[in-house]
């Protein structure tokens, strides 16, 4: 088993050679622009990683890789439509640097060409791999719904938020680790424990990810800071906040989440304040180091190496002290 840095280079040379070039130019353009802007590459990575846990090289599996990369892609391209962001890693959003209908366009044929990249893998393979890419693609866009719908509604819970963010971020991520358990061919039990492990890795993320959108440093993070709080967004932070507050606190923060004001540095400014009073952003830092704990746990029990048990745990560690 390699460092991470091996991985990541070697996602990183593919995406660096990947050329798109086919017509018509405005469906395949946006397409190579959204992938050669980087990223943390953490699912592909992921895909190989695991892969190697189970003694197989990891280049074998990196069809899987590039098509978890490029459904993840596919998913952040209409996100940002949904949620009309202006920045996605600090470079135009796709839908802002060309148009809406083109956005949809590159975003479906990615979806496609990500399963184009299972063909060539035996049948057996092929159908697991196949298999769970479908149900994770289906979870995801389930998370997603719950995402919109919760910007309308008033009685979002914990327990529901918890779930929708399992659906739009923990499902891919587990899934990433399970594709290279499938290409390694290990036991089922292994295949569904590392399952597991980037599940509860993915809703440390995504609750990690909610915090840097909220506190995180506009020169590193790559977003528009306090984007979730324009956009009404029931975040951990926000659920949080809602069960400790007083009553003039809670008034407050229903008000802001009510409307959107022209100016919106006011807003964020003052339920960022809210967020601190209520204690909430500590609740969620509490929170994301829970869900990495649960991760870590899992790790035991996993039939593999305890030194690739460390690395994996290592790995686990870096993501949650990022800042972008």
């Amino acid at each position: 088993m390699h460092a991470i840095a091996h991985y990541q280079q070697i996602i990183q040379e593919y995406f660096t050679n990947l050329s798109l070039q086919q017509e018509p130019i405005n469906l395949y353009k946006p397409i190579q622009y959204i992938l050669s802007i980087g990223g943390k590459r953490m699912r592909p990575v992921l895909t190989l990683m695991a892969t190697e846990v189970f003694n197989t090289d990891c280049k074998k599996a990196l069809p899987a890789a590039v098509a978890v990369e490029m459904f993840h892609n596919f998913s952040l391209v209409h996100d940002d439509i949904m949620d009309d962001a202006p920045l996605r890693r600090g470079n135009k959003t796709v839908h802002e640097k060309w148009d809406v209908n083109t956005a949809i366009l590159s975003g479906d044929a990615m979806l496609i060409l990500a399963y184009q990249y299972f063909e060539g893998y035996e049948p057996a393979i092929f159908r697991d791999l196949a298999k769970l890419f479908s149900k994770t693609a289906l979870e995801v866009c389930e998370g997603q719904q719950w995402d919109v719908d919760f910007e309308s509604r008033h009685d979002v819970t914990l327990p529901e938020y918890i779930k929708m963010i399992g659906n739009k971020t923990a499902v891919l991520v587990g899934a990433s680790m399970k594709m290279g358990g499938i290409v390694a061919q290990t036991t089922p039990e292994n295949c569904d424990l590392i399952y597991d492990f980037g599940f509860n890795l993915g809703l440390a993320f995504q609750l990690q990810d909610d915090y840097l959108d909220a506190f995180g440093d506009p020169e590193t993070f790559g977003k528009q800071v306090g984007g979730d709080i324009i956009e009404n967004k029931k975040t951990y932070l926000y659920l949080k906040a809602l069960q400790h507050c007083n009553a003039y606190q809670k008034e407050r923060l229903l008000q802001w989440f009510a409307v959107q004001p022209e100016d919106t540095a006011e807003k964020v400014a003052d339920v960022k304040d809210l967020f601190k009073a209520t204690g909430a952003d500590t609740a969620t830092k509490a929170a994301i180091a829970d869900y990495t704990q649960r991760a870590f746990a899992t790790l035991e029990k996993l039939d593999i190496d305890p030194d690739k048990k460390l690395m994996l745990e290592q790995f686990g560690q870096v993501l949650m002290q990022r800042k972008v």
